[in-house]
């Protein structure tokens, strides 16, 4: 493939659930791209559809009640959407990975570190116990983990937060996949933690030639680590550019209220925190235009009708009728 064009490509994806309440849709027509080598940040606050995002992709959404209603996704010329079972079965793992937000519950806490890990080369690599055994050792070598040898006879509760993640990270990239979409990695870890695993993420990056999809509420993580942001907000892509030029310009008010909700450094303890008043409207209460209308400084009357993505400058688009008349941060 081309280096230009995008390995994994979303175009229009709508996931929808079925509940006793009728059907909610979660994912609304979100589209976006990475390249190889490169990182894609999903941000947004919890409940706008960033982890339903990823479970389409890799087709691991609650059943029978989640379904891809729409799109395409499209991974190395192939469409994940209408992909037969056992081909994305092949895909999942092999060359696509995830790495889970919570290792405690992405790892079986009754199986060993080493049989877990094994089982990812004996799915996709190898039928020899022994070898799948040998590369899983390996593998925990290539992520930091110290002693290797003894982890791989170790449980999860026996390890630390940050090894957890780290063997979390060593199933994820087993396989060498051309994608891997993190799932807020380090949400659970401490600061200096969550710096290392990061740090360890772009080393395998570099490394292995990987694009990387990085899912977090966290802005600090985004300008630290991703080339380019997709900005989320109520199940639809609000903003979506390259890092520098959101952070640098923000045309969405979604954006600029997340930008400003940022702690400084010159603030002191009398200074009130800026915060996006309100919340994340419920999937059973949507607002009919702008979904982020009710929560909006800007709003007009205008803002009723739903706003499409505008381009800001050429790759930074915007969903905002009045992005133009904004005034200057």
């Amino acid at each position: 493939m081309n280096a230009r064009n995008p390995i994994l490509e979303v175009q229009d994806l709508v996931t929808t659930f079925d509940t006793d309440g009728g059907r909610l849709t979660a994912v609304d027509g979100v589209s976006f791209g990475v390249q190889r080598g490169r990182t894609l940040g999903i941000v947004g606050e919890s409940g706008c559809g960033k982890s339903v995002t990823a479970l389409s992709i890799m087709r691991l959404l609650p059943q029978p009640m989640g379904r891809i209603a729409g799109g395409k996704i499209l991974f190395d010329g192939k469409d994940l959407v209408t992909l037969p079972p056992d081909d994305m079965h092949r895909i999942r793992g092999g060359r696509i990975g995830m790495i889970f937000q919570e290792p405690m519950t992405a790892l079986n806490p009754v199986h060993t570190i080493g049989r877990q890990l094994s089982e990812v080369f004996l799915l996709h690599r190898t039928k020899d116990k022994a070898e799948a055994w040998r590369r899983g050792t390996d593998m925990l070598r290539k992520v930091g983990i110290p002693a290797p040898e003894v982890r791989m006879g170790e449980y999860p509760h026996q390890l630390s937060g940050g090894m957890r993640q780290r063997v979390v990270i060593a199933m994820a990239l087993a396989c060498e996949p051309a994608v891997v979409i993190a799932d807020e990695p380090t949400t659970a870890l401490d600061v200096t933690i969550q710096a290392q695993i990061l740090e360890l993420m772009q080393s395998l990056q570099r490394d292995m030639g990987l694009a990387i999809v990085l899912i977090t509420h966290d802005l600090g993580v985004i300008a630290e680590t991703c080339n380019d942001v997709v900005v989320m907000y109520a199940g639809r892509v609000a903003e979506s550019g390259p890092v520098s030029e959101i952070f640098s310009r923000p045309s969405h008010p979604y954006t600029r209220g997340l930008l400003d909700s940022i702690p400084r450094l010159e603030q002191t303890r009398k200074t009130k925190l800026n915060v996006i008043e309100g919340m994340v409207p419920s999937l059973k209460d949507l607002p009919a235009g702008c979904r982020f209308q009710n929560r909006c400084p800007f709003r007009i009357d205008r803002c009723a009708t739903a706003p499409a993505l505008e381009t800001v400058t050429p790759g930074h688009e915007t969903a905002c009728h009045r992005w133009r008349e904004l005034p200057a941060r």
